[in-house]
């Protein structure tokens, strides 16, 4: 089980996080990353823990003012980066080109999507995992994996049948051990979490609960 942890743009420290998630990775096993925004990439790095990049756009070297480039982020000491999360939705050509960038850079991917339907259609890109999210759970208190089961049930099938190569994984709303424990029941094998702990007074304790359930 994946755990991977979204800091977006939260006013929290990105290397006491990752320390955290490191430490707690170490200690338990579990396989547990950091996805800072892109100016912290080379400090959280250099905690040692697995480190992600929040997006990469489709471009390669040139004149791309703004951009966020694939093999920058890789040079930053990331080696995976998430695509079309909700609060950053992108055309599915740009999916598709994200891809292409990130593959350039040896980057594993996650392709976020709002639905089962939604997972299909990022699975049939060829993406290493797709990540279910429901918007409306996203930084709630309730776990899409307890409020709404069958979405994860229903995109990890949807998923499945269209490339059963690709990894499923499950966010919006997980934030406990328990929560972990349901997604993997459901068919996911990876889950995303962001305030949970990016907000937390003590994130090494909720990342130790969360692990848990592994």
């Amino acid at each position: 089980m994946f755990v991977l942890v979204n800091l977006k743009a939260y006013p929290c420290d990105p290397v006491a996080v990752a320390t955290a998630a490191r430490d707690v990775a170490e200690e338990s096993g579990a396989r547990i990353a950091v996805s800072p925004q892109a100016a912290h990439l080379p400090a959280v790095a250099g905690t040692g823990v697995e480190t992600w990049a929040q997006h990469v756009s489709p471009v390669g070297h040139g004149s791309h003012t703004g951009s966020t480039l694939a093999e920058a982020v890789a040079d930053a000491g990331a080696v995976g980066t998430l695509l079309n999360h909700s609060e950053n939705r992108l055309k599915l050509a740009d999916v598709d080109g994200s891809l292409d960038a990130a593959d350039r850079a040896d980057l594993e991917t996650v392709v976020c999507g709002n639905n089962p339907d939604q997972a299909a259609a990022a699975a049939a890109l060829g993406p290493d995992a797709v990540a279910v999210e429901p918007p409306e759970l996203i930084g709630g208190d309730d776990s899409v994996a307890t409020a709404d089961p069958s979405i994860v049930e229903d995109s990890a099938a949807a998923v499945a049948a269209v490339n059963d190569d690709v990894d499923l994984f499950c966010g919006a709303g997980v934030s406990t051990g328990e929560d972990v424990a349901a997604a993997a029941e459901l068919g996911a094998s990876g889950v995303l979490l962001a305030s949970g702990v990016a907000k937390a007074e003590d994130p090494r304790a909720v990342l130790r609960d969360l692990v848990s359930g592994i």
